[in-house]
């Protein structure tokens, strides 16, 4: 298989990309700077930003299934700097699919498509879209994600003489992807710490799904496989997680103390935390900063609610299991990062 990857030195893509080479497949990543690492792994490295429609065009040219994982994540900034490259770049991706004759669309969505800053417990893909949203960046999400899903459905109105050149289309929503090679979330959880910054937000006792970054680039692997015609994975949105929620802040002490961090032990209350984020978020808007606040209404949220997911869905249609278990990935979170970071 040809395939494409969007983003493919970020975190995920590059496992994505990693296990694409080591199958056997044929990769071209789509960066906006070059990459020696994945350049000497076998992938061809094709420069560009998803905004640019041009180059994503010529991305697409001769590629069977394209891994769109590209996005701008964070809390803060206006609405164009989500919306340019989250929205429109999705749809850039959509449009070279077609134009090229790509046969696959696999999407890098998010679950807080649905968060809309309540307890969600045991959700499944039956939950709607948000009604209000808490942050850009997942309202930006959940307008790709439809996009993506509805490029599937224009196409399965293609007549059937035309079938074999429609686009088939998923979108995967992987929660809290973490594992060696990270730089966002580990880090900025360590360096919270050291500031003595990080408070437990709520009472403590929310639970949490989370997922290994290699089961997460897995599952668009698997995805992409079961992603045929006639298949339930067409145009079907997925939940992926380690099947099992954690408690939030006994996860977030697990991995301080790998950096031999103490455990958090201050607190503030949900209702005090938002009331910050709010402000922060104000303060943030009024000095024109794009850089993430010490703490949004969404960030309190997150951090204060139960969100965890049902992922059935993904185990009875393309097989999903997470096959590196959490203690396993502790493991091999502790062996890569020998905590440089301390």
């Amino acid at each position: 298989m040809r395939a494409l990857v969007t983003g493919a030195n970020g975190f995920l893509g590059r496992y994505i990309a990693e296990q694409l080479l080591a199958r056997g497949d044929r990769v071209r990543a789509l960066v906006r700077r070059d990459d020696a690492a994945l350049r000497h792994g076998g992938a061809e490295i094709f420069l560009g930003d998803i905004t640019n429609a041009a180059r994503v065009n010529a991305a697409c040219q001769n590629i069977d299934a394209v891994f769109h994982v590209a996005a701008r994540a964070g809390l803060a900034g206006p609405w164009r700097l989500y919306y340019e490259p989250n929205v429109r770049g999705t749809q850039n991706v959509i449009a070279a699919c077609r134009g090229a004759g790509v046969q696959k669309l696999i999407f890098t969505s998010s679950p807080s498509v649905t968060f809309a800053g309540v307890d969600q417990e045991h959700v499944d893909e039956a939950a709607p879209y948000a009604d209000r949203w808490l942050a850009h960046y997942p309202h930006s999400k959940a307008l790709a994600e439809q996009q993506v899903l509805a490029a599937n459905r224009e196409s399965a109105s293609v007549s059937s003489a035309n079938a074999g050149g429609a686009l088939l289309t998923c979108s995967l929503r992987p929660h809290l992807i973490w594992g060696p090679r990270d730089q966002h979330l580990v880090p900025k959880l360590i360096a919270r710490a050291k500031l003595g910054r990080l408070r437990r937000i709520g009472d403590g006792q929310n639970l949490v799904d989370v997922i290994y970054v290699e089961n997460a680039a897995r599952a668009h692997l698997q995805a992409c496989d079961a992603l045929e015609p006639g298949s339930p994975v067409c145009g079907q949105a997925y939940f992926l997680s380690q099947g099992e929620p954690v408690n939030c802040w006994g996860w977030i002490n697990q991995i301080l103390a790998l950096a031999d961090l103490p455990p958090v032990n201050r607190s503030l209350s949900y209702a005090t935390a938002s009331r910050i984020g709010a402000v922060c978020e104000t303060a943030w808007k009024l000095l024109g900063k794009s850089s993430d606040p010490p703490m949004t209404r969404f960030l309190a949220a997150q951090l204060a609610t139960h969100h965890y997911f049902d992922i059935s869905k993904a185990r009875c249609d393309f097989n999903y299991e997470p096959l590196v278990s959490l203690q396993e990935g502790m493991q091999r979170l502790a062996a890569a990062c020998q905590w440089p970071l301390k």
